[in-house]
């Protein structure tokens, strides 16, 4: 059985069906009077035997068939008709019935057994036995054998599954245990769960899951120690500059002074901007709250208008249809935002960037292209890595514009796929998820 569930119901079930079976066969074979009827060698096919002599006429066969009993086997026996009257002289001594009157039945030297027999004639006989203790207790520990025996290997067969089932859930707890010790360390190794993830139970299913979330952690724990090591590294160069900037300004005159302010402005800008960036960046890890409808063309139009202003030489063309998408509009609008900058920064004044808005599936696709150089294919898997910037475009922003965008859709469900246009030109297309 390949689920957990399975096996632990049936072996739930199976133990309380051996217990319960064995212990009505244990009760039956203590001592009661229908199975050593039923069983007792010295009781095979008497009543039938003797009940045949003794219709057929031949007393002294069926005298002799009781005494044979009693000779071989310790067995007394009484034999009445319908109306309690005996119809042998058995081989109990006289006084027998008075002796048992007296006596307790648990003082008795034998166990007193009744059987009523009907023949094929219609004659209804009582047999009454007395079987000795001792004889008794012989034939008991002969019978036992069987079912002791039985209930040893039923309790073997419940240990055996007892310690597979145990094993089975207690390995792969050690194996999750391990996991998450060093997970916790940053120090977890998908193979450690390989095997476990093989088995096709819920214990398979959460080694799965787990590692799924193992390589998920340990990604984003890479990925943050990165983005500090690049956010160390970028935020080195301004501060340098405007540190170099406040050095030449203390040495120089009033004159030249006011030369430096701008550079100085600028440098701050800068690295205001970059902070900026940095922070949207990290926020984007962070719980936004409920998701709102957006209306996507009234957000398309609105950053339009913004480039506008911002870059009056530039041309926008838009086609869009009526969609709307539930995500956080802010977190939308900066994905938006930063690809649309991108683009206008490339693209040559004399040709339009190009804005398609349109239902594909159960998605939409808003797909922006600038008609400048593009990206050698080599660097294409890399655009949206924090502060990756192909060669080339090292001088213009700070390489988390695309990163931005990236990180907004897979929050928001979605993708972003960036690609070279055939005609020329890069090509950015944001799917998102309608529903």
């Amino acid at each position: 059985m390949g689920s957990m569930f399975w096996r632990i119901f049936a072996s739930f079930w199976l133990a309380i069906v051996l217990v319960a079976g064995f212990s009505v066969l244990l009760g039956r074979a203590l001592n009661q009077d229908a199975l050593i009827l039923a069983t007792h060698p010295a009781l095979k096919q008497l009543p039938e035997r003797w009940v045949a002599y003794y219709e057929a006429g031949d007393f002294p066969a069926a005298r002799r068939l009781l005494e044979q009993r009693k000779r071989h086997q310790q067995l007394d026996v009484q034999v009445l008709n319908e109306e309690g009257q005996p119809l042998s002289e058995g081989t109990l001594f006289s006084r027998a019935a008075a002796f048992e009157a007296r006596a307790k039945p648990h003082r008795l030297p034998w166990r007193r057994l009744t059987e009523q027999y009907e023949s094929p004639t219609g004659s209804a006989y009582l047999f009454i036995y007395r079987i000795p203790h001792s004889s008794l207790h012989e034939w008991q520990r002969g019978s036992l054998l069987l079912p002791l025996g039985a209930l040893l290997a039923a309790l073997l067969v419940l240990t055996l599954l007892s310690l597979r089932l145990t094993l089975s859930i207690t390995r792969p707890l050690q194996s999750l245990r391990g996991a998450v010790h060093d997970l916790g360390r940053t120090a977890y190794q998908q193979q450690s769960l390989a095997r476990l993830a093989t088995r096709r139970d819920e214990f398979g299913l959460l080694a799965e899951d787990f590692n799924q979330m193992g390589q998920r952690l340990q990604g984003l724990i890479a990925s943050q120690r990165q983005l500090l090591r690049d956010v160390s590294h970028e935020l080195r160069s301004p501060l340098a500059r405007l540190k170099i900037a406040l050095a030449l300004a203390e040495r120089a005159d009033e004159a030249q002074r006011r030369a430096l302010w701008p550079r100085l402005d600028q440098e701050c800008n800068r690295l205001e901007a970059l902070i900026s960036e940095i922070l949207t960046l990290a926020r984007l890890d962070a719980e936004p709250g409920g998701k709102q409808a957006v209306d996507l063309p009234a957000l398309l139009h609105k950053l339009a208008d913004d480039a506008r202003l911002q870059w009056p030489e530039q041309h926008l063309e838009l086609h869009l249809q009526a969609l709307q998408v539930q995500g956080w509009p802010d977190m939308l609008e900066r994905a938006i935002d930063n690809l649309l900058r991108n683009a206008l920064r490339f693209n040559p004044p004399q040709q339009p960037v190009e804005i398609h808005l349109l239902r594909q599936g159960n998605c939409c696709r808003l797909d922006i292209r600038d008609h400048g150089p593009g990206v050698a294919a080599e660097h294409l898997a890399r655009l949206g890595e924090p502060f990756f910037r192909a060669p080339g475009q090292s001088s213009t922003g700070h390489g988390l514009g695309l990163a931005i965008a990236r990180r907004a859709a897979e929050r928001l469900g979605g993708s972003l796929v960036l690609s070279n246009h055939a005609q020329g030109g890069l090509l950015a297309s944001l799917l998102l998820p309608l529903e």
